[in-house]
């Protein structure tokens, strides 16, 4: 059972990564063939990442009431559909509309995924379960970059077909609806038969430590409440501003550089072949993060792989030579996915089960709401202080990102959920 939910939502983060990285291969095409200026590849890249922040905090709650299962099955439908809409699309606020509705899709179905992961795995595997799902849904970075790099210089309407792939999301769909909900989730929602029927086939004996007083259906208010409490408020502060650095210094990176290649004096092709070539390196930065994440303190692994990541894009920053340039973007693609793994495991970890896919989606919803802004943010600072600049500022968002997680977030290695998710219960691992 345990593969069966593994494999499955490791399928569905196939076609989200896939369909999350179809613009920013898109753009440049966009610019040539549909007339695109740079404030509109940074209008529709804001709207898909306002569309994510609302489809996180809302999938949070939907999650935390009506089932992680249902609420992933649901997301997933959303963004695939939404995803073929986008194909029909040239004009700009059409494109921004169709990537803002994508984008609720898309972040409703990550907050879903590591919650309902983080309730079904053992605490001795929660980390190599979300590592796999994610190198295995990374996969399909390069898989999108190749298929763009292949037909959007065959004709000018090449790019339409990037937008299908995510599309093929709804083929997991009836897969994602036959699995067992969390039977934590369960617990809390007072269906305990239920509960124990399924956790009899995953065999978790820490679900045992939840105590069932009945059906729980506290209010947004309360659960925001309890979020911005004392017992939390150290936490919700933490992750919210973690996600938002992380995020800024991610995007910044993995969407512009394909614009940036080109405006820097590449050709189309030179740039988006520079930019394919370095997401190959995503998949193996999810491997190297299944080889630690459970073995060593994932906080102070974050804090050491986000240090790393800053030095090599200051160096992709400074690099003159093609070689320089595939070398340091391997390198940014693989730890930045390491990076991405451990904190998909580390966040639903340090949230209590009332509001854990609601703390998750504040957070993961925080920092693409930064990315509204980032994105407008980068051809201000390309103009002004010119193409090196851009990766010193991402840099920066690393540091701070791996600083703040290790120096104040609570350690989560290897101990049962019940316990490193309670404030007050100190971690029996780690």
């Amino acid at each position: 059972m345990h593969k069966r939910i593994v494999w499955a939502v490791a399928a569905i983060m196939f076609f989200e990564f896939a369909d999350l990285n179809t613009f920013s291969y898109v753009a440049p095409a966009l610019k040539r063939l549909a007339g695109y200026t740079l404030d509109d590849v940074a209008m529709v890249t804001s709207a898909g990442f306002l569309g994510m922040f609302c489809g996180a905090v809302l999938a949070g709650r939907v999650s935390d009431r009506i089932g992680r299962r249902r609420t992933l099955t649901w997301a997933t439908a959303l963004f695939s559909v939404f995803s073929l809409l986008t194909a029909a699309g040239t004009d700009v606020w059409f494109m921004a509309a169709a990537r803002f509705c994508t984008g609720v899709g898309l972040s409703a179905m990550t907050v879903s995924a590591i919650s309902f992961l983080s309730e079904a795995m053992p605490a001795a595997y929660r980390g190599r379960a979300q590592s796999t799902t994610l190198a295995v849904g990374l996969a399909g970075i390069p898989a999108i970059a190749f298929l763009a790099r292949g037909v959007i210089p065959i004709g000018a309407e090449g790019w339409r077909v990037v937008f299908l792939v995510g599309g093929l999301g709804l083929l997991v769909v009836p897969v994602l609806a036959r699995l067992p909900e969390s039977p934590r989730w369960l617990l809390h929602a007072g269906r305990t038969a239920e509960a124990r029927e399924v956790n009899a086939r995953l065999g978790d004996p820490h679900v045992a430590l939840i105590e069932n007083t009945g059906p729980h259906r506290d209010t947004s208010i309360q659960a925001l409440a309890t979020l911005a409490g004392r017992p939390l408020r150290r936490r919700s502060a933490v992750m919210i501003a973690t996600w938002i650095l992380a995020m800024l210094g991610f995007y910044a990176f993995a969407a512009w550089v394909p614009s940036l290649l080109a405006e820097h004096g590449l050709s189309l092709a030179t740039s988006l072949t520079f930019s394919a070539i370095t997401t190959i390196g995503a998949v193996p930065g999810a491997l190297l993060a299944r080889a630690v994440s459970d073995r060593f303190s994932r906080k102070w692994t974050m804090a050491v792989t986000s240090t790393m990541i800053a030095a090599c894009g200051v160096a992709y920053g400074f690099s003159s030579d093609p070689v320089g340039i595939i070398v340091f973007g391997l390198l940014v693609s693989l730890l930045s996915q390491t990076f991405v793994a451990l904190i998909y495991t580390y966040t639903p970890e340090v949230f209590p089960l009332r509001v854990r896919a609601f703390g998750c989606g504040v957070s993961y919803g925080a920092g693409r709401l930064a990315n509204v802004f980032g994105p407008m943010l980068i051809p201000s600072l390309y103009l002004a202080w010119g193409y090196s600049a851009v990766f010193v500022a991402v840099a920066v968002c690393w540091v701070g990102a791996g600083a703040i997680v290790a120096l104040f977030g609570p350690e989560t290695t290897g101990a049962p959920l019940e316990s490193v998710s309670d404030p007050d219960v100190r971690p029996s691992g780690g």
